[in-house]
C-alpha cells in the first residue's frame, strides 16, 4: 500500500454562527523519492470549528484514489480521540447517543468520515497547533484564508 502523510486544520470565525474554513496538505513520496504535495481547502458560509476539523480528514481521506497507508495528523483532540479512545465505537454502538439524552453532534459528517476512511489503514496522530509545526501551520493559514475568502459554500450540515 503506498503511504500518504496528511495533515488536517478546521478553522471558523465567531465559531458556531460564523463562516469557517478547512486546510489539509497530502504528502507522498513516489517509488524515485521524490515528495509530491497536494494543498486542499475550502471556506463555508457558516459553520463550526469541529464541523471544519472533520471536513479537512473527509476531503483528504476522498481525494486518495487507492487504499493507502495514512498518517493523519490533527490538532483536533475531538477528531484524533473519537478514534484513538474508542469514542466513535460507542457511539456507534449507542445508535449515535453520547448519553441517554445527548444525541452525538455531527452525525453527517461522522458517517461521512468513516466511509472515507473504510478502504485505508489510518493512524490518527495529535499535533499541537499553533506551536511552529510547519505542515499544521500551513493547513491553519489554508483554513482561515478559506473562511476569510469570497468562495463561501454552504455548510448542509448546520441550519440557516
Amino acid at each position: 500500500m503506498p503511504k500518504v502523510t496528511i495533515y488536517t486544520d478546521g478553522a471558523a470565525r465567531g465559531n458556531p454562527d460564523g463562516p469557517g474554513g478547512y486546510g489539509v496538505v497530502l504528502e507522498f513520496v513516489d517509488s524515485a523519492g521524490v515528495l509530491h504535495v497536494r494543498e486542499l481547502s475550502q471556506g463555508y458560509i457558516r459553520t463550526t470549528n469541529n464541523r471544519m476539523e472533520l471536513m479537512a480528514a473527509i476531503v483528504a481521506l476522498e481525494a486518495l484514489t487507492k487504499p493507502c497507508e495514512v498518517e493523519l495528523w490533527s490538532d483536533s483532540q475531538y477528531l484524533v480521540n473519537a478514534f484513538n479512545q474508542h469514542w466513535i465505537e460507542n457511539w456507534i454502538r449507542k445508535n449515535w447517543m453520547r448519553t441517554k439524552s445527548e444525541p452525538v453532534k455531527n452525525v453527517d459528517l461522522w458517517k461521512r468520515l468513516l466511509a472515507a476512511k473504510e478502504p485505508h489503514n489510518v493512524t490518527w496522530n495529535w499535533v499541537r497547533g499553533h506551536n511552529g509545526h510547519p505542515q499544521n501551520e500551513r493547513c491553519d493559514a489554508l483554513a482561515t484564508a478559506a473562511a476569510d475568502s469570497d468562495n463561501l459554500i454552504p455548510d448542509p450540515g448546520v441550519e440557516e
